[in-house]
């Protein structure tokens, strides 16, 4: 799942969205807040990456600066999507960390025990 994930980060198309002013509100573009928003979202989503912090955030900015030209509402739309289905891989690796983690301390003396391993043969 790790690899899938990798692979989704690596090769996704995360958009950013400039400002048609110079003043940057989002009257210029509804969809920079949601953008803004989205890599937010993964970049605080990164500081728990098995492979670090600095690596994930490396992979998000140049995910998202490979699409900084894109203008078009529909494929903005589109790229944000994509960006939410990582979101959602990321956190079902974390749960799944977490759970294997809280399993293997409290159920690795029961799972011992009944594989009878570490006890000496009669």
């Amino acid at each position: 799942m790790l690899n899938h994930l990798l692979y989704v980060l690596s090769f996704s198309s995360i958009p950013v969205v400039k400002a048609a002013t110079v003043s940057g509100s989002d009257m210029a573009n509804p969809l920079r807040r949601e953008v803004r928003q989205l890599y937010k979202n993964l970049l605080f989503l990164g500081r728990e990456y098995p492979k670090g912090a600095d690596y994930f955030r490396e992979r998000l900015k140049s995910a998202f600066m490979k699409n900084k030209d894109v203008t078009d509402p529909k494929e903005i739309k589109k790229l944000v999507d994509r960006g939410e289905f990582v979101i959602k891989e990321l956190e079902a690796l974390y749960y799944l960390r977490k759970y294997r983690a809280m399993k293997k301390r409290y159920y690795e003396d029961e799972m011992s025990a009944v594989l009878n391993i570490g006890r000496p043969v009669d």
